[in-house]
This record gives structure tokens, C-alpha cells and sequence, in this order.
């Protein structure tokens, strides 16, 4: 088991598995590493638990190889990779995922560029549908690179959405754009919040719960 020690102004002693299956113990300045053990070993029978889902929850979630019949997400369904020869652009989804062979020493940059527009259209789209039904007044949207942070709203009302979610079910997708046209109106997760984002999608719930078990298949 690999472990990593992140010391910071915190109070208490906190444990993290990773996505990749690594644990992260974030502790207090002051807090020695003999106290930070025993806090481990304490809690080794929950680790070695999380550990082990990991492990064995989902083949999908080796390293992508970028080789034919390999399954990528696009809205919640996997399209199967085909390398192709003589394709116009360097990538193209239609029964499959078409990949021309000139693109694949670039392939994993490929997808990301692909993923990036279709994020911006697709996300963009629902953005102006829910602000338009709803009242919301936003400046603009802009598509990053997070990793776990589905979605932000700054001060200034810009609309900030990872990429990645563009692998996600429409519906899950649709929660992270309410979620966030909320915060344009109520900026913390106060009750008058979540009780603003049922009334806009009643089965937000469903969509949270999605992300907290599967965001880990969202990436490349």
C-alpha cells in the first residue's frame, strides 16, 4: 500500500483513498509520524476494504491502451475504438469511435480535444435551456481540466464544467448544470439551496449518488 502524508493548518487527522487506489492521510502540523500510524493501523481493516473495491470494481478503469474494440465513454454509453486509414479528421464518433492511424501516437490528446468540444456544445446547450427556463442570468461557460470538481461558479457568474463530464449520462450532466446555475443565486450548500435544485430537478439525488459511484469511470 502506498501512502502519502500531506501536513497543513488542519485540526484533525483525515484519511483518503484515491481513485487509483492510494491512500492520502492529511494531518495537523504539529502531529508526529508515530501518532499518524496508529491512526492507520486503527483503520487498516476499512482500507484494505476500499482498497480491494477499487481493485476489483471495474476492468474500465485500467489505463487506455488506444487499440481496436476498446470501449470510451460519451454520454453514459461506450462506443467501441476502430483504427481506421485515409480519415478526414483525426477523430469521429458514429456506430464507433473512428480513429484515424495518423493520430494515434497523439491519441489520448486526440480524445481530450474531441471531448472538449463536444463538452462546450453539449454542456453550453443545456446551460442557455435551464437559465432560460429558470431565470438564471449567467456571463459565460468555459470547459477545464478538473479532475473531480464537476462544476464551479465564480463570483463574476462564469459557469466553469470538466470536460470529463461530457462521458457522463445526459441527465447526470444536467444535475451538474443546475447545480451550479444554483450558486449563481446562493452561493453556499445551505438547505435553501438544495431545496432551489430539487425544485428544478426533483431526482437530483439519483444524479449525485451517479457521480459518487461512477466519476471514477470519467477520465482517459
Amino acid at each position: 500500500m502506498f501512502m502519502e502524508i500531506i501536513r497543513t493548518k488542519r485540526k484533525t487527522i483525515a484519511l483518503q483513498i484515491t481513485e487509483e487506489g492510494k491512500l492520502i492521510v492529511r494531518a495537523p502540523l504539529d502531529v508526529d509520524d508515530k501518532t499518524i500510524e496508529k491512526v492507520v493501523l486503527k483503520h487498516k481493516d476499512w482500507i484494505k476494504k476500499k482498497i480491494e473495491y477499487i481493485k476489483r470494481r471495474d476492468p474500465k478503469l485500467s489505463k487506455k491502451e488506444f487499440v481496436n474494440g476498446e470501449g470510451f465513454l460519451y454520454l453514459g454509453s461506450y462506443y467501441k475504438l476502430e483504427i481506421v486509414e485515409n480519415q478526414g479528421v483525426p477523430l469521429k464518433l458514429e456506430d464507433k469511435f473512428y480513429l484515424s492511424k495518423s493520430a494515434l501516437p497523439n491519441a489520448k490528446e486526440v480524445f481530450i480535444k474531441w471531448y472538449k468540444e463536444k463538452a462546450y456544445e453539449k454542456i453550453s446547450e443545456r446551460v442557455e435551456w435551464y437559465a432560460r427556463m429558470a431565470g438564471f442570468k449567467y456571463n459565460r461557460v468555459g470547459i477545464t481540466d478538473a479532475e473531480k470538481r464537476w462544476g464551479s461558479c465564480s463570483p463574476k457568474g462564469n459557469l466553469n464544467f470538466s470536460w470529463r463530464l461530457i462521458m457522463a449520462p445526459l441527465r447526470v450532466i444536467d444535475y451538474v448544470v443546475v447545480h451550479e446555475l444554483c450558486h449563481l443565486e446562493i452561493k453556499n450548500h445551505s438547505k435553501a439551496f438544495w431545496i432551489k435544485v430539487k425544485t428544478l430537478m426533483p431526482d437530483y439525488g439519483e444524479c449525485e449518488t451517479w457521480l459518487k459511484e461512477y466519476g471514477y469511470l470519467l477520465r482517459l
